[in-house]
């Protein structure tokens, strides 16, 4: 069975920070390009950042704009993401994503609410 579970969501003050976890089961990890996205209310869902199986890390700068970090624990089968520096604006569904390298599958986690106040 293929999970993909979120944690790490919260209520936070502006200026202050989270990590978010995503822990994946029941399919090739290794194989999976990761991500995340976000989706705030009335918006729709967008990109946040993404690392390929094979490496390197992909941001939505003009969203995260240096303050979110992506990183991946493939002995743990699970993908990180620090973030600091948090605005009002980041507040959203903040969702796990899993893509096979070409494209094929597609799995999503449930989400976890991220809400920072002003």
């Amino acid at each position: 069975q293929v999970q993909l579970v979120e944690s790490g969501g919260g209520l936070v003050q502006a200026g202050g920070s989270l990590r978010l976890s995503c822990a994946a089961s029941g399919f090739a990890f290794d194989n999976f390009n990761m991500g995340w996205f976000r989706q705030a209310p009335g918006k729709e869902r967008e990109f946040v950042a993404r690392i390929p199986w094979n490496g390197g890390v992909t941001y939505n700068e003009e969203s995260v704009k240096g303050r979110f970090t992506m990183s991946r624990d493939n002995t743990k089968r699970t993908i990180f993401l620090q973030m600091n520096s948090l605005i009002p604006e980041d507040t959203a569904v903040y969702y796990c994503n899993a893509v096979s390298i070409r494209g094929s599958i597609n799995y999503w986690g449930q989400g976890t609410q991220v809400t920072v106040s002003s």
